[in-house]
């Protein structure tokens, strides 16, 4: 070999191992160029050694650029956001979209910055979320979605989109038909509840190019993840079996599981045992097929027993099922980790005593499987049960159920509870995480969770004082105060099933479905608040507007509503009149004010849905299960996933009242009581005409912007608002 070729190899040695080198570098590049193309020209990303093995950023200016190091891309990812959000005064949204409104002038750092991760582990999503957010999602929503976590430093994101085409090639090898095993997934919007063993065929079949093409789907996020130095967490076989299989292996141990939220016994899921031969098969091609399809990370979600009873409680069987279940993982993958939802300990902790839970988790062996503790910032299941009886968990705030859109969210309690749990657990504790329903529009209370994860050092003012500063895209007091206000006084509030507004619930005469948890007020006075400003420039201030707008006039409703039913029993028929017009005034503005962001409204959510099918009868098909997630669920869900949305508020909404106001003006007018089975009647008639229509929603609109629409508002019901600033109804309900 001549001299010239020896340095030709040993410089394409050389430039191989530097691309090895730097490919983070370049998913960091990647991922900024995708946010703006600005940041490539002041941005730069270096590689770093861990800071003694853990994740660290660092941060400073250098050369008229603003250098970024971190030890991989996502760690550079969290470097790049603490400098948008801290120096830039912006917040990136989650949602795909949403330019990112840089100032004209990128700043530098003042001063060098380190920053090291407190945790190794930071997750982030719920299978919930999969339906309550995500079912009619593609790439361009995800690959935003992924860019958000990265920037927050989420590494083990829950990762279950496409399973039903493994599933699929499964049970059709185990003799199962092609219309029985689609005819055994439930619709897509409702796949959640079916891979966690809820349901069994509600709302199918699945067509078969919703599986095609969530399949193309999943490969490019699980690809993207792992790009960005996540380990998608994707699922293995729990137990759930298609009822079919009872019929093609009667000698199997198959049993039904107890019944789900008042859905018929037809719906009803099944269970295979762990003992049995079956079930290690199965988990095998399962996993194979998986592996084939997505690779793998070595780490998978299984919740065996999720909001249903198991074929029994004894520990004894509790252990074996575990001890099986991990036995029928590693025979497939030796390196394979579980992990475990804690939901069911809460969610059934009568049944889950410390003898049933200890032996449950002790049949697999220590450090092999992971729990996620779910709902910390109202009850903290390690402190239940003993840490996790040894196993390690991670720290999970909740935050939102059924994706409501009302203001909720224990946030500061949780940031506490988060402090308490690093000094005391020491390295049980291995986690930080969010395991939200839904996305909603206001980010954040996962956003602060998120940053608990890494060292940053700051006090509560500093976090309330740059998250207002880049909400309102400089440093302003009024909004300062704000979110003051918010966190301190309002975002106080356990975040509870059926919690929607008193708008979205259904009509029931003398009882409302919510109260107002906290001060009337305090979010009164955050109003006036955001209301001093001179311009809205960010995405995240007219979310703000919305946000709390909506939730004062619903809270209004409420006060009207319980003066209506009042009217009604003293037959006052002027008052009567007055505030049933009242009423729909409220409805129609809610419906207008939610029509200022595209995430607060339903055609945004009914065209992700259109837009999925390629024939007219899958649009349809999609639609409908848009439709019923959102309004009439099924079972006894009816409102559970409720939503204060433009389209939604008067096209579904307002005509729920109507009819509910119409039923008790015979009775006003007769003096006679009104007939309330006729108005039910009425209503869940209307109900599912609603759910399988495909007419478009009639829409509010305005030419204001949302600020001096807002400003209009505040005028409009300055007299009503006062009973707010009075104290009267401070604790309606």
């Amino acid at each position: 070999m001549t001299r010239i070729m020896i340095l030709t190899a040993l410089m394409l040695l050389s430039l191989t191992a530097a691309g090895e080198v730097d490919k983070d570098v370049e998913q960091a590049n990647a991922l900024a160029g995708r946010l703006s193309l600005a940041l490539g020209n002041k941005v730069e990303f270096n590689k770093i050694n861990a800071d003694l093995g853990k994740d660290v950023f660092t941060l400073e200016s250098r050369g008229g650029k603003v250098v970024i190091g971190g030890n991989n891309a996502n760690s550079m990812a969290v470097g790049l956001n603490g400098y948008l959000n801290r120096y830039c005064k912006v917040t990136v949204s989650w949602y795909a979209g949403v330019p990112l409104a840089l100032p004209n002038v990128l700043p530098d750092v003042p001063a060098p910055e380190q920053v090291t991760a407190r945790v190794s582990q930071r997750f982030f999503l719920n299978y919930c979320t999969w339906g309550y957010t995500m079912p009619f999602w593609g790439w361009t929503q995800w690959e935003h979605f992924i860019d958000w976590m990265a920037l927050n430093g989420v590494n083990l994101p829950l990762a279950i989109t496409g399973q039903e085409a493994v599933w699929y090639n499964v049970w059709r090898q185990l003799g199962m038909t092609d219309e029985q095993v689609r005819s055994y997934f439930t619709g897509p919007a409702y796949l959640p509840w079916h891979r966690m063993a809820n349901i069994d065929g509600w709302c199918g079949p699945l067509p078969m190019e919703w599986l095609e093409g969530q399949t193309r789907l999943q490969q490019r996020i699980v690809e993207r993840e792992r790009a960005l130095n996540m380990r998608p967490v994707l699922p293995a076989f729990a137990g759930h079996v298609p009822g079919q299989l009872r019929v093609l292996f009667p000698d199997a141990d198959i049993q039904a599981l107890g019944g789900w939220a008042g859905f018929d016994e037809k719906y009803r899921t099944y269970f295979l045992n762990s003992e049995d031969p079956l079930y290690s098969r199965i988990q095998r091609m399962f996993l194979e097929e998986q592996t084939r399809l997505f690779g793998t990370d070595h780490i998978y979600g299984i919740d065996p027993f999720n909001e249903v009873d198991p074929p029994s409680f004894e520990p004894e069987y509790l252990n074996r099922v575990s001890r099986h279940i991990y036995e029928s993982l590693t025979a497939v993958d030796p390196q394979a980790e579980w992990l475990q939802m804690a939901w069911f300990l809460y969610y059934q902790r009568e049944d889950y005593t410390r003898e049933r839970t200890r032996a449950m988790l002790t049949g697999v062996p220590q450090g092999k499987m992971t729990m996620l503790d779910y709902y910390c910032e109202y009850k903290e299941m390690w402190r239940e049960h003993d840490g996790f009886y040894g196993q390690p968990f991670i720290w999970c705030y909740l935050g939102n159920f059924g994706g409501n859109t009302n203001v909720q969210g224990r946030v500061k309690e949780a940031g506490e509870r988060i402090e308490r749990a690093l000094q005391e657990c020491g390295d049980n504790l291995v986690g930080i995480g969010s395991t939200l329903e839904g996305l909603d529009v206001q980010q954040f209370p996962y956003e602060y969770i998120l940053e608990k994860a890494w060292d940053f050092g700051k006090t509560d003012e500093q976090v309330i004082n740059e998250l207002a500063d880049r909400h309102a895209g400089i440093e302003s007091q009024p909004v300062r105060e704000a979110w003051e206000l918010l966190y301190n006084k309002v975002l106080d509030i356990t975040p509870g099933n059926f919690a929607a507004p008193l708008p979205c619930s259904y009509p029931v005469m003398n009882k409302e479905n919510r109260s107002m948890k906290y001060n009337p007020r305090d979010l009164l006075a955050v109003w006036d608040l955001l209301l001093q400003q001179e311009n809205v420039t960010t995405d995240a201030m007219t979310i703000d507007l919305v946000w709390v707008g909506r939730q004062l006039l619903g809270d209004l409703f409420l006060l009207e509503k319980q003066k209506l039913d009042r009217a009604y029993e003293q037959k006052n028929k002027s008052a009567f009149y007055r505030h049933s017009d009242q009423l729909f005034e409220l409805l129609s503005d809610l419906d207008i004010l939610n029509s200022h962001h595209p995430q607060a409204m339903l055609d945004t959510w009914l065209q992700q849905a259109r837009d999925l099918g390629s024939k007219p009868e899958v649009k349809d098909y999609y639609e409908m299960n848009a439709r019923r997630l959102i309004t009439t669920w099924g079972g006894s869900l009816n409102d559970y996933a409720c939503r204060n949305w433009n389209g939604l508020m008067w096209d579904y909404y307002a005509k729920r009242w109507e009819i509910y106001i119409r039923e008790i003006t015979v009775g006003i007018i007769s003096g006679s009581d009104y007939d309330d089975p006729k108005m039910r009647s009425a209503i869940d008639k209307f109900q599912q005409q609603w759910v399988n229509s495909v007419v478009e929603p009639i829409y509010g609109t305005t030419d204001l912007d949302v600020l001096a629409h807002s400003r209009h508002l505040r005028e409009k019901y300055r007299e009503l608002l006062q009973a707010f600033q009075v104290g009267d109804g401070a604790q309606g309900g």
